[in-house]
């Protein structure tokens, strides 16, 4: 997937059917949104499906107070675009200027730099351009207007629920990843860059990569049963996520250390996607190092079993 940053970008792709959207998350209401952008460009010989989106959020420009925890950075939004199929990404910087354009000069400058413009795929309810004054019906009769169809899809609902990034975030938070799962369509994932640490867990038998997180919105604090994708393979591990009350002073760094299973490379400065199995236990505190090894160990083992696996040699 081609990622581009202004919209004259789409002067050089050929027919454009258009994804919009902040879509954090990228749950399945986004999912559906951006499907059907791309189903639609696969029916035109070289056209091509791009789904437009935004960076920062625009809450953190407009109203920073109330920005929510990410539950996707932008870089983690760029992987799951291309997995769902879309040939190209056209991330807008959201500026205090760009928040002040009219609607109509956002559509108009997206539709005047398409060669062309064949279709805008977008929530029903979505909204946009200064204040909020743009929504669904303006963007139809823009498009009656300029040239190009308008798709408005309805809201997912899963469980008597509308999909939605803050449900999302709130299960997330609570700690219910299986309902977490189903908004997602898939299990929730952390997006991370290895980055170097104090080397504790190779001293206690079980090296860690310490991840420099790219989203902001964690489960709670404590071990988890993961998969970890890196370079196109999976690993499975275990995730001490929080504070490391045994062997860090209070009021420290709230980390995410990963251990993988039978995994011996250096991957610092590498970029892992954490996938979140199962919850093992909360974060504790314990007596001496010796019995936080023999804990480590027994998560381990269960972590292995729960993911169906052979017992390690530990």
């Amino acid at each position: 997937m081609e990622i581009h940053h202004s919209p004259s970008a789409l002067s050089d792709l050929g027919p454009a059917y258009l994804a919009v959207g902040v879509f954090d998350g990228v749950h399945l209401g986004h999912q559906a949104v951006i499907g059907r952008a791309v189903a639609d460009a696969r029916h035109e010989p070289g056209a091509v499906s791009v789904v437009v989106t935004f960076d920062p959020h625009p809450l953190r420009v407009l109203r920073p107070d109330a920005a929510p925890r990410l539950l996707t950075s932008t870089r983690h939004k760029f992987q799951f675009f291309a997995n769902l199929g879309a040939t190209h990404c056209l991330a807008l910087p959201f500026t205090p200027e760009f928040a002040a354009t009219p609607p109509e000069t956002f559509i108009t400058e997206l539709a005047r730099a398409a060669r062309p413009l064949r279709e805008i795929c977008v929530g029903f309810n979505w909204s946009f351009g200064r204040g909020r004054e743009g929504n669904l019906d303006l963007l139809t009769r823009l498009g009656e207007r300029l040239g190009f169809a308008v798709v408005g899809l309805p809201s997912v609902v899963v469980d008597g629920e509308t999909v939605s990034s803050t449900l999302t975030r709130q299960a997330v938070e609570a700690g219910d990843l299986a309902r977490a799962a189903r908004y997602l369509g898939r299990e929730f994932t952390i997006l991370g860059t290895v980055v170097a640490g104090r080397q504790l867990g190779r001293q206690l038998g079980y090296p860690t990569a310490n991840l420099a997180a790219h989203n902001e919105q964690f489960p709670p604090n404590g071990v988890y049963a993961v998969e970890a994708c890196w370079q196109r393979g999976t690993y499975p591990g275990v995730v001490n996520l929080g504070f490391r009350p045994t062997v860090a002073e209070p009021g420290g760094e709230r980390l995410l250390e990963l251990h993988l299973f039978d995994f011996d490379r250096q991957i610092y400065g590498e970029d892992v996607e954490v996938k979140f199995r199962a919850f093992l236990r909360p974060e504790q505190r314990f007596a001496n190092v010796d019995e936080l090894r023999a804990q480590i160990t027994r998560d381990a083992e269960q972590a292995r079993a729960l993911m169906k696996l052979p017992a390690g040699e530990r």
